[in-house]
């Protein structure tokens, strides 16, 4: 509830099966600048597949977190949190132009044929997709839906913690918001979260998300693909993969750890294959002007996106324009490319963080 119209600060918390990321951003002029950022690591087994298995051992994760956060103290209790990308379900539909009270009472019929649970076993959330080109005769609703038990889990977790969340949000729409420029896409883009346990692929168009997966190649696989190749230990193993990644051929050790990652790298370019071909033979609808219907280019997040010689074999492989994406092009000045206390690098494993954090300072 607020005072008035004042609204209080908040912080952005990315929530992921091992780890936990906070940003708390501060308006500077037209911009905004990094206040504080902070990690901690979630040992293996408290969160699987997005699902919470300890909130007591993950509260207290939270909570040592914010106090030894970098930069600014943190002071508030109210949060912008992430809710699990491969636990939620997103969908466009289109609706005819209805009152806001007959159109939330549509929606909520028109879900259930999308939604591979019961209506009433999940939380429903949508919003209206303003068009970029023409006028509609009817709404574009991108439809949100997350199973109650899910939800209610990371409600209980962060009360647990003695935070108040003032909003949820689902992954893709903060990675989205981090690195779309001005939330507008005129020429669809692929936006590839490459973390450490999971890719998600999240196509947006417009203003709007339009499609988005989840598949189990990650950057932790990419490790274990070369401990169990050249049979060393997964430490050893991450230090060759970030030492040598896909660039460095020429030395035996090189070529071995490239010829590793092959099989995985496989399945990956196989994946996002699959799937831009099964959205562009689905996206028949978006209201783009007449030469922006293809994916324009794909940009790369995530802590797995730093993998050396990454973007040019998918650029490569794909035939397509592949870059690391931004996280700080609707944070900070053009001219500035990165925060000074926190490397390009790293900011890209901030994405979430960052998406979330600006959400809750853009609505201040």
């Amino acid at each position: 509830m607020n005072f008035l119209t004042l609204k209080p600060e908040t912080f952005g918390l990315d929530i992921s099966d091992l780890s936990v990321k906070i940003v708390q951003l501060k308006k500077r002029g037209q911009f905004f600048e990094l206040a504080s950022f902070g990690e901690a690591v979630i040992k293996p087994g408290a969160i699987k597949q997005g699902e919470i298995k300890n909130e007591n051992s993950l509260a207290k994760i939270i909570n040592k977190s914010l106090t030894e956060v970098k930069g600014r103290k943190i002071k508030t209790k109210y949060v912008i949190a992430s809710l699990p990308e491969e636990k939620a379900f997103l969908q466009v539909i289109q609706m005819p132009r209805l009152s806001e009270e007959d159109l939330k009472s549509a929606v909520i019929y028109e879900a259930e044929n999308y939604i591979p649970l019961p209506i009433e076993e999940v939380y429903l959330d949508y919003q209206i997709i303003s068009p970029v080109y023409n006028h509609l005769d009817h709404f574009d609703v991108l439809i949100a839906a997350l199973p109650q038990k899910i939800v209610n889990s990371y409600l209980s977790c962060l009360e647990k913690a003695g935070l108040k969340p003032l909003a949820l949000e689902i992954e893709s729409l903060s990675i989205a918001r981090a690195l779309i420029k001005d939330e507008l896409a005129v020429t669809p883009v692929l936006l590839v979260d490459f973390g450490a346990t999971r890719a998600s692929f999240i196509i947006f168009s417009g203003r709007s998300l339009r499609f988005t997966a989840s598949i189990p190649v990650s950057s932790q696989k990419f490790t274990e693909a070369i401990s169990r190749a050249l049979n060393i230990d997964l430490v050893k193993a991450e230090k060759l993969k970030l030492k040598y990644g896909l660039e460095t051929r020429a030395t035996k050790e090189g070529g071995e750890v490239f010829d590793a990652l092959i099989p995985a790298l496989t399945d990956l370019i196989e994946q996002i294959k699959k799937h831009l071909d099964f959205y562009q033979t689905h996206a028949g609808h978006e209201h783009l002007p007449p030469n922006g219907k293809g994916i324009g280019k794909i940009l790369l997040c995530g802590g797995g996106a730093n993998l050396k010689g990454l973007t040019n074999f998918l650029s490569s492989e794909l035939k397509l324009p592949v870059e690391l994406g931004n996280p700080w092009v609707n944070v900070l000045p053009d001219r500035q490319k990165t925060a000074p206390q926190l490397s390009f690098e790293k900011s890209l494993s901030y994405t979430t963080a960052l998406g979330l954090a600006l959400r809750g300072i853009k609505e201040k």
